[in-house]
């Protein structure tokens, strides 16, 4: 398995209880092709809060991942708008951490 991870800047939400939706509704669109496989709180430099990264993995990373950038621009999720929140990265490592992870898509 791959990994893809999608951080998500708490600043830019309504309401931080996302973290199993998002996986739940990933996985449902993705007719579990993409899974979860958990979270962490990323601490950066200059950031007030923690980032929430939810690790998921995929067979296939590099193909899959896009299924998520559709779903986040045509969905909200507890009236947050992730397209203006997210960021996703993909490793072909499994359960990679952020660090060697490359970043494939932000959102504007």
């Amino acid at each position: 398995m791959q990994t893809i991870v999608i951080t998500l800047n708490p600043g830019k939400l309504t309401n931080l209880d996302l973290r199993y939706r998002i996986s739940e509704r990933i996985e449902e669109v993705t007719q579990g092709k993409i899974k979860d496989n958990g979270y962490d709180y990323l601490y950066t430099e200059g950031q007030r809060a923690p980032l929430l990264g939810l690790w998921l993995e995929a067979e296939a990373a590099a193909d899959q991942y896009g299924e998520i950038v559709k779903l986040f621009q045509k969905k909200t999720f507890l009236e947050n708008n992730l397209s203006v929140s997210a960021e996703i990265y993909i490793a072909e490592e499994e359960t990679a951490e952020l660090k060697v992870c490359r970043k494939v898509h932000h959102f504007l």
